[in-house]
C-alpha cells in the first residue's frame, strides 16, 4: 500500500471558484477562507514524490507558488517544492556552479539563512520591547503581568475547546 502525505499548497493570489472547482476534479482539496492556501493528501513513496506528483497534476490548473509537506520528515525537516522563473533559475544555477554545489543545496542555504535572519530580528524586536517596558515597570511587575496574561489566555482556550 502506498503511503499518503499531507501537502500544503501556497498560492500567490486567491484561487477563483472556477479554478478550485476544476482542480478538485482531479485532486481533493481543502481551502482556507481566503483561498490562498490549500491542503491535499497525495499518495507517493516519499514526501518528495508527493510534492512532485501534485506539482505535475495541479501546475496547469492553479497559480502555485510553493508546495510543502505539512509534517516534518524523519529528519525534522519540511520539504519545499518551488517553481522558479527562468531568470531566478539561471541565477541559482550560476551561483551553484560558482560554489560547486547543487542548485537545491544553494537554495536550501538561502532559505535557512533568511529564516535565521527573521528569527534573530524577531528576538531583537522582543528584546527592544522588553527594554522599553523595563524603563517604566519593574521586572517583577512585568513578569507578574505576563504570567497573568498567559494564564488567562490558557483559560480562554480551555473554555473554547469542544
Amino acid at each position: 500500500m502506498t503511503p499518503h502525505h499531507a501537502v500544503e499548497i501556497t498560492l500567490p493570489r486567491p484561487a477563483t471558484p472556477g479554478e478550485l472547482r476544476h482542480a478538485r476534479r482531479g485532486v481533493p482539496l481543502a481551502a482556507n477562507a481566503d483561498r490562498t492556501r490549500l491542503m491535499a493528501v497525495q499518495g507517493a513513496r516519499s514526501p518528495g514524490g508527493a510534492l512532485h506528483a501534485l506539482r505535475r497534476r495541479l501546475d496547469a490548473l492553479l497559480p502555485i507558488d510553493v508546495l510543502s509537506t505539512h509534517y516534518p520528515d524523519r529528519h525534522g525537516q519540511v520539504l519545499l517544492n518551488v517553481a522558479l522563473g527562468h531568470r531566478a533559475d539561471r541565477a541559482l544555477r550560476r551561483d551553484a556552479a560558482v560554489v560547486g554545489l547543487r542548485p537545491e543545496d544553494v537554495l536550501r542555504q538561502c532559505v535557512i539563512a533568511a529564516l535565521t535572519r527573521a528569527e534573530q530580528e524577531r528576538a531583537r524586536q522582543l528584546e527592544d520591547r522588553l527594554e522599553s517596558l523595563l524603563t517604566h515597570h519593574t521586572p517583577d511587575e512585568v513578569l507578574a503581568r505576563v504570567a497573568g496574561f498567559l494564564h488567562g489566555r490558557q483559560q480562554q482556550r480551555a473554555r473554547a475547546a469542544p
